[in-house]
């Protein structure tokens, strides 16, 4: 019989999110716990009241892990900021469109 498991933790909220997307996206079924407890945070220790994902059959364990860890090691790569070719707005380089005019980033080289 599957088990619950414990495949990651952070104090990012949205990071969790987003990892949470990732699994899903491959078919790994799981849900956030502790999503709510950082209020807790002082009573409680704080690594304890850290949102967790949980894959829920432990026989996804290891593909999750997997995908996790790759998508920790991407999250932290930083692209270039970047300037429209349209307006000239500088945009930080996790935008691929320009806020100003909706404009897309240039291709590399390009």
């Amino acid at each position: 019989m599957p088990h619950m498991r414990k495949v990651y933790a952070s104090d990012d909220s949205v990071f969790i999110g987003h990892v949470r997307q990732v699994l899903e996206n491959h078919a790994i079924p799981c849900i956030v716990r502790n999503d709510f407890l950082a209020g807790g945070a002082g009573e409680l220790p704080v690594n304890e009241t850290w949102p967790e994902i949980w894959v829920t059959d432990d026989r996804d364990f290891d593909r999750a892990r997997v995908l996790v860890d790759a998508t920790v090691a991407t999250a932290h790569v930083s692209e270039p900021s970047w300037r429209c070719a349209s307006c000239s707005e500088r945009m930080e380089g996790q935008f691929t469109d320009c806020w100003r005019c909706g404009a897309s980033r240039p291709e590399p080289g390009g």
